[in-house]
């Protein structure tokens, strides 16, 4: 048996023991007498959803702001990123605003950007972009102020321009910085697109939680929490599927893609 046939096998023997888990506790352990559905019913309602137009709109909101504000975050931070990077003297006096934004989380500004923006395909946007430009542009500024020393040396002295430096040179040494901060912040922006609905009252799946549980439904409840699982794990299987490809020339990766 090869490797990946075994840890598809143990991966699958894992979810089966943690759904049973959830069967036996919700019905007839200790959380028999509590609102929390079966397992069976969960995945029955779950079901249910995928045949309902409703689900694949809110889906398909919900992708569209994560992927609207990763894409502008992603272009923003690497612009910033690579002009503080070239630079050691950017690069320290933005160290300490960046590391102070950074870990501010968009929930903080959220009653700030309804208020201007409305409950809105934009707000969930804004908060997406708002949650990853700042470590985007930290790790690119990083990847290329690690650029090799000796490196940018050879190039200079076969006489290259900054442009081509920049191009052949401290661009490819910063990728895989770029490639990984994008990859960790793939799914954090799917998590803030659906709490952008669930607290922010924008479209998508989050909104579609907040009916679910003010309507009482629980299974559907569970429903949409299973759905939102299945979709966090197909956008991180893409991000490293990206990074990977993005990055097959490197040699930590060239095992990876074989």
């Amino acid at each position: 048996m090869n490797t990946s046939l075994r840890q598809l096998l143990v991966g699958a023997a894992g979810v089966a023991t943690a759904v049973m888990l959830w069967q036996a506790a919700a019905a007839v352990g200790p959380l028999a007498d509590s609102p929390l559905p079966t397992a069976f019913d969960s995945i029955a309602q779950a079901l249910a959803l995928v045949g309902t137009p409703e689900l694949w709109e809110a889906t398909a909101s919900t992708l569209a702001m994560a992927l609207g504000g990763l894409l502008g975050a992603t272009i923003v931070g690497i612009a910033f990123g690579i002009g503080i990077g070239v630079s050691p003297l950017l690069l320290h006096a933005t160290r300490v605003p960046l590391e102070f934004l950074k870990p501010i989380p968009p929930i903080v500004i959220l009653p700030v950007v309804v208020l201007v923006l409305g409950p809105t395909w934009e707000m969930g946007t804004f908060l997406v972009f708002f949650g990853c430009v700042f470590a985007i542009t930290m790790q690119t500024s990083a990847g290329v102020f690690d650029t090799d020393p000796v490196a940018l040396a050879t190039s200079r002295s076969y006489g290259m321009g900054r442009g081509e430096i920049l191009r052949r040179v401290v661009l490819p040494s910063a990728l895989p910085y770029i490639g990984t901060s994008i990859r960790v912040a793939a799914p954090t922006a799917l998590i803030i697109a659906v709490v952008a609905g669930l607290l922010g009252g924008g479209p998508g799946l989050g909104q579609s939680l907040l009916l679910a549980q003010l309507s009482g439904d629980q299974a559907q409840l569970f429903a949409y929490v299973l759905v939102l699982g299945v979709l966090g794990l197909i956008v991180q299987g893409l991000s490293q599927w990206g990074e990977r490809r993005l990055l097959h020339w490197h040699p930590q990766y060239r095992k990876a893609v074989v």
